[in-house]
């Protein structure tokens, strides 16, 4: 295990009254949260989201990205379910952290495309470490899970991880002309799938 429990609490939401639970990697520090909807425990596959965190997409309200489009919708999705799990995984942009993705985005406005950007400051296309999520599902004795995805990686990890992926459910939102070739690239780029 690459993190621990920490803390628990209620969070009342407009789409219903989550239990959170905060999380620590062991070696980093770093926090990752779980929003927990409904009970979980008589699920046979519980409706999941992992989601990374994007302050500009899900609090600054940017076009820029999908990210804050769904997480909104996984909320909603949870909402008309009656129950499921939000693991908020903070690794801000694709774990290259909050101020190198601000850099990013001005290699972007310069022509280069998200890879490229990331690629062009050193980094690698995704740094994000999806194997911390396989982590959080087992301290919540979640094993098996229908994931909201558009990102196959993050259904091939869990996998490798010992968490079942019994269904990939699309989460196809926010299409707008500032995010369009954002998205285009990470379909042909990061093999993310789109109708």
């Amino acid at each position: 295990m690459k993190l621990k429990k920490i803390a628990k609490t209620k969070l009342p939401t407009s789409w219903g009254d989550f239990i959170m639970i905060g999380f620590k990697e062991i070696n980093t520090g770093k926090d990752h949260l779980a929003l927990i909807l409904g009970d979980i425990k008589k699920e046979f596959s519980v409706l999941s989201r992992i989601h990374s965190e994007c302050l500009t997409g899900d609090a600054l309200f940017s076009l820029r990205c999908d990210c804050g489009f769904q997480l909104k919708c996984a909320f909603e999705m949870l909402k008309k379910e009656g129950t499921g799990v939000i693991l908020y995984h903070r690794q801000e942009g694709r774990n290259i952290g909050l101020l190198n993705k601000i850099k990013a985005y001005s290699l972007q406005d310069r022509g280069y495309d998200t890879v490229e950007a990331n690629n062009k400051l050193g980094f690698a296309d995704d740094e994000r470490d999806f194997s911390l999520c396989a982590d959080m599902l087992k301290l919540l004795n979640i094993y098996k899970i229908r994931l909201l995805t558009n990102n196959p990686e993050k259904i091939k990890i869990l996998n490798n991880y010992g968490i079942t992926v019994t269904e990939r459910i699309p989460l196809i939102t926010g299409l707008n002309s500032k995010n369009k070739k954002y998205l285009e690239i990470k379909k042909k780029k990061m093999g993310h799938l789109f109708k």
